[in-house]
């Protein structure tokens, strides 16, 4: 029996409070890090994730990365370093600061953000399994909390 449920009955003290708990759980034994390490052959945490995703729009350069990301840059740097050395990005000459360089993905990390978006969005065996009624009126509900 979760917290969010009165003591000795079924329904919910705070039904708000109760709907987020289970929301929570759900989402959190969808969690999909373990199989992105073990098909991708490394982790995403600790910002290179979002990083990479960020790269697929444009080259950005270390600063652009920082900001994006409230780094700071020698964080930005280790972040991009890591990438680097998985072959997932490269860094290139800025065309129009040859002071600076841009970070861009490479093949592989192209190949690796295709991989890892379609591990990452492949909707869970137990929404499909709710049914086109359920699940049309849980995104009812849903688009309705945003």
């Amino acid at each position: 029996m979760t917290a969010a449920k009165q003591a000795g009955g079924d329904h919910p003290a705070d039904p708000a409070a109760y709907a987020w708990a289970l929301m929570q759980q759900f989402v959190s034994a969808q969690n999909r890090h373990e199989e992105l390490r073990e098909t991708l052959g490394f982790g995403l945490g600790a910002g290179r994730g979002k990083v990479l995703f960020q790269l697929r729009q444009a080259p950005l350069t270390l600063t652009q990365i920082a900001d994006a990301n409230g780094f700071d840059a020698p964080y930005a740097t280790l972040v991009v370093d890591k990438l680097q050395a998985h072959g997932l990005v490269e860094r290139r000459p800025h065309p129009e600061d040859g002071r600076r360089k841009l970070v861009a993905l490479t093949d592989a990390g192209h190949a690796a953000v295709a991989t890892a978006d379609a591990i990452l969005l492949r909707t869970p065996h137990a929404l499909a399994d709710l049914g086109d009624d359920a699940t049309r009126r849980l995104a009812d509900l849903l688009q309705r909390l945003q």
